[in-house]
């Protein structure tokens, strides 16, 4: 069996495994075939983290490009002030 420490499993990783035989052991087919189902949704999984890692990082830029674009923005009004709203 290949164990992998520290790293992401990856679906050929799972598609390739190895088992010993023993007597009265499972089935290989039933293990093959729960290994690539296994197999198939890790792949789904790194796609998945894939898409969202990438529109995170392009939400990010977005937002760094905005600020620097208003950062000397400011609302002037003198007779406007946070606390104008509560005075009456």
């Amino acid at each position: 069996m290949i164990y992998v420490t520290g790293e992401r499993l990856q679906p050929h990783q799972v598609r390739a495994a190895g088992f010993d035989t023993r007597w009265r052991g499972l089935d290989p087919d039933q293990v093959h075939a729960y290994l690539n189902q296994l197999a198939d949704e890790l792949e789904r999984l790194h796609r998945e983290l894939t898409t969202a890692n990438t529109e995170a990082e392009r939400i990010r830029q977005a937002l760094r490009q905005w600020q620097s674009r208003h950062t000397g923005c400011r609302y002037t009004d003198p007779d406007w002030s946070l606390n104008n709203r509560w005075r009456q």
